[in-house]
């Protein structure tokens, strides 16, 4: 017989017996050898290892099975295993079908609602025009519409509370699934699988309104709990105190709250909310939570902790919260609010004035926190440095908050204006009461700082994308920073370290290195640790590492999400990372005050302006050919931007006037890149910065790999790489360092592909200020003038192997270099001088 068969030894408990087919027959297992297998599997799944071999010889009960049938078994069993696997993810799916398709028929059945009321608001409103039309209107004031008059209830009295509180939350039911609110579509945020919800905004109502409805695998009271924490999830809030809570007479709660938010520029006051937080259980299961501010306007706290903000308004809002079938929950919020635009300047209204604004910063916010959470809790994210994700969560929370109080300096936290007249653009605060986060003994850490200096300001930009700025801003650190201040910052934080007049010199080699620790579901903010590598200048420490570490936060960097803002906050860190690492940080927020262009732009195409530097020559105005539209349209967005910068009491001075020319030299620079990355033909006051002779980005490629094949009889890149796009894209990720300069009065580069750009050790915005004679040593400048009569009468000229200067002065060798003459569409003017330099590296 080719298979052995196991004995079946019954027992008076009738024992399991485990069968499987091999070769057509069945192999019959004892309840022991069955127990000894899964044994074996369960200490080592992994197949064919020395390990399971062993565990298989060293249990005598499975001594008499043969080895081709113990490895079916195996086989089968990790069948069975991805069998239940896929059959438990399927239910689980099919589950959140169900309800999302629930739901759906839900916003379906609300929507024919809608236009139900629409349509018998249109024949109504018919109807009254032409009665207009018979008949005048009586003279004694008799109005068609009645304002329906409000009863008056003590606010004080728990049963006038409690009237409230039932009356708020019949509004917000009305709102959240009924029909109180005309809901459209949220921009930008179309439903599907991979939504993270449906997202509508307010049409037309008193105040700005969102709505959000979803999916979360959470249980209700774990989703209640979590949104009622607001300061855990939502980054505008600073402070929620809960001063009374009594119970209702339905089993539920009441609240009254008072709420801070940050606000989110150094231009106008922040907001504070006086509200009646209502939460009950409805009669099927399904949690509320509904809040609504209480009148009055000296309701509340007292005035002195009010007295840096602007009271506004809750309107009936909340949250609906109902279980699931197998588990998780179908979540509905609102956020209906009045934000007092009138307190702010105008050009920030938009702000104050924009439902897209408050969907952004507290309806999706919130939504997406919760599915953050319960994809934590399942296990579905994995974090890098081996920390847990609660740890970076409240990494990325502190660094947020930070750059909020930086921002809005409260008295309240000990901040104080420091000589401002109001003429300086840039703010200077102090606090001399700064806590450095959760440290375990912060007293002693930083006995030796007197306090914490702060240089601010906001300005207005337009026509750059605030994702194309701060992505800039994130991958060209050395174009506004100074590195010798990213270590005086870092050295401070260190405690007997804080040397500022006689720091130690340091030069920044133009290295960074971005590790990334996580991100959220959506990639929307992403957690990283930036290494910026410096050099001593003194000889004895050049064995000395002067490298310094930043924690950062970055969000909004994707031009085809919609977001409120982009942001780039961080601050020095020790390189060992501890948990309760103090934190002062800084940074960029960029919130834009139009809409976005309708349809996106394809991602390649808008970072041509970041990838060469054709567009960085500004000259009059230009005719655009059919397709070099602009990119897109004129855009306004409000820069803030905040420092921070820890002092001892006898610096005071020294820091406040090293903080504002630094903040100075930041704002230029930013200034300078945003200029640099417009896109072409949008400001009417300057013209469009391309010059006749400084075409488009394309335009340009295509110039340069035509002129090499018509001058070299070759290629320059794969004929299959030469269409369209991704003739740029090769161009500009070429093995070779591409350079071109202007052939006017002043040889400067006006292109450098990144291999060009690494060569000379410098960037995009850099490039405009290097010559062609700063390449050259003076033995190269000779070769090249030798060839140079040559170059102009053929078109091109080939160079023998020589040395070459990087801008921060190293050498760098090359085994061949080529130099041809770009040549316009025309074929016959030429436009600049393109040189390829071959296999080049740094001696």
């Amino acid at each position: 017989m080719a298979m052995a068969v196991a004995q079946h030894r019954e027992s008076s408990s009738g024992s399991s017996i485990d069968k499987h087919l091999d070769a057509g027959k069945y192999v019959r297992y004892t309840a022991e050898q069955v127990e000894a297998l899964e044994r074996v599997y369960a200490e080592c799944p992994k197949p064919n290892s020395l390990r399971r071999q062993q565990l298989i010889r060293e249990c005598p009960i499975l001594s008499n099975i043969e080895p081709k049938q113990i490895k079916v078994w195996f086989q089968n069993r990790r069948c069975r295993e991805k069998q239940k696997k896929e059959s438990s993810r399927l239910q689980t799916v099919n589950r959140k079908l169900t309800a999302m398709n629930k739901l759906l028929m839900e916003e379906n059945d609300r929507l024919q609602k809608q236009v139900s009321q629409l349509v018998c608001e249109n024949g109504y409103m018919k109807q009254q025009l032409h009665t207009v039309n018979v008949s005048a209107p009586d003279a004694s004031g008799n109005s068609l519409v009645t304002t329906p008059q409000h009863s008056l209830r003590d606010a004080n009295s728990p049963a006038g509370l409690l009237s409230i509180a039932e009356e708020t939350l019949a509004e917000f039911l009305s709102k959240a699934t009924g029909t109180a609110v005309d809901w459209v579509q949220m921009p930008g945020m179309k439903p599907g699988p991979d939504s993270v919800g449906i997202f509508a905004i307010s049409q037309s109502c008193s105040g700005v309104a969102a709505r959000a409805c979803g999916l979360v695998s959470l249980e209700p009271i774990k989703i209640v709990e979590i949104l009622k924490d607001r300061p855990s999830w939502s980054r505008d809030c600073r402070n929620l105190e809960v001063f009374t809570m009594f119970p209702a007479g339905n089993g539920g709660t009441i609240e009254l709250v008072y709420t801070q938010t940050f606000a989110p520029t150094t231009l106008a006051p922040a907001r504070d909310f006086w509200t009646l937080r209502y939460t009950t259980t409805l009669e099927n299961g399904s949690l509320v939570v509904c809040e609504r501010s209480l009148s009055g306007s000296g309701a509340g706290p007292s005035a002195a902790a009010a007295a840096q903000f602007v009271r506004a308004e809750v309107l009936p809002s909340g949250y609906l919260i109902r279980p699931c079938e197998g588990g998780g929950s179908i979540i509905h919020i609102v956020d209906h609010l009045n934000l007092e635009a009138w307190s702010v300047p105008e050009v920030l209204r938009p702000l104050y004035e924009s439902s897209k604004i408050v969907a952004h910063k507290m309806t999706i916010a919130a939504l997406r926190y919760i599915r953050q959470i319960a994809q934590e809790t399942s296990g579905e994210v994995v974090y890098s440095l081996g920390r847990q994700p609660a740890v970076l969560r409240t990494f990325s929370q502190r660094l947020s908050r930070g750059f909020n109080d930086a921002i809005n300096g409260f008295n309240d936290d000990g901040w104080s204006i420091l000589n401002c007249d109001g003429t300086e653009d840039v703010i200077i605060a102090i606090n001399s009461s700064k806590s450095f986060g959760s440290t375990s003994h912060p007293a002693a850490a930083f006995s030796f700082l007197a306090g914490v200096l702060c240089a601010k300001a906001s300005m207005l930009i337009q026509n750059v994308s605030p994702a194309v700025l701060v992505r800039f801003l994130r991958e060209h650190r050395s174009e506004w920073a100074d590195f010798n201040v990213d270590a005086y910052c870092a050295a401070s934080l260190k405690a007997g370290t804080n040397a500022y007049p006689g720091m130690r010199p340091t030069r920044f080699t133009g290295s960074q290195i971005i590790m990334p620790l996580g991100h959220t579901i959506e990639h929307e903010e992403m957690l990283e640790v930036i290494r910026l590598e410096g050099q001593s200048f003194v000889q004895e420490d050049a064995f000395v590492s002067r490298d310094i570490h930043l924690l950062q936060i970055c969000s909004g960097i994707d031009e085809n999400a919609v977001g409120a803002c982009s942001e780039l906050v961080f601050g020095p860190i020790d390189e060992m990372f501890p948990d309760d690492a103090p934190l002062l940080p800084s940074g960029f927020r960029v919130i834009p005050l139009d809409s976005k262009p309708s349809d996106p732009q394809d991602p390649f195409i808008a970072n041509r302006t970041l990838d060469l530097a054709s567009s960085l020559e500004v000259g009059p105005a230009t005719n655009h050919a059919a397709g070099d539209a602009p990119l897109c349209q004129s855009t306004r967005s409000v820069l803030t931007i905040a420092f921070q910068f820890p002092f001892e009491s006898n610096l005071q001075n020294n820091i406040a006037n090293m903080a504002r020319q630094y903040v100075h030299s930041v704002i230029s620079s930013v200034q300078r890149v945003a200029m640099a990355i417009s896109p072409a033909g949008l400001n009417p006051a300057t013209g469009p910065k391309l010059s006749p002779g400084s075409p488009e980005a394309l335009t340009l490629a295509q110039w340069i790999c035509r002129s090499y094949s018509f001058y070299l009889g070759t290629e320059l890149l794969r004929s299959e790489s030469l269409g369209g796009d991704y003739l740029l894209k090769n161009l500009w990720q070429h093995r070779d360092a591409i350079l071109c300069c202007s052939l006017k009065v002043s040889t400067v580069f006006i292109f450098a592909n990144q291999a060009g750009l690494d060569m000379l050790e410098t960037t995009l915005v850099a490039l405009q200020d290097v010559t062609l004679d700063k390449l050259f040593d003076e033995s190269g400048r000779k070769a090249l003038c030798s060839d140079f009569a040559k170059l102009m009468q053929q078109g091109f000229a080939s160079l023998s192997a020589g040395i070459c200067m990087s801008t921060m002065g190293r050498h760098v060798s090359y085994e061949q270099a080529f130099a041809w003459k770009v040549l316009e569409a025309d074929e016959t003017t030429v436009h600049c001088l393109a040189l390829s330099f071959v296999n080049w590296s740094f001696v």
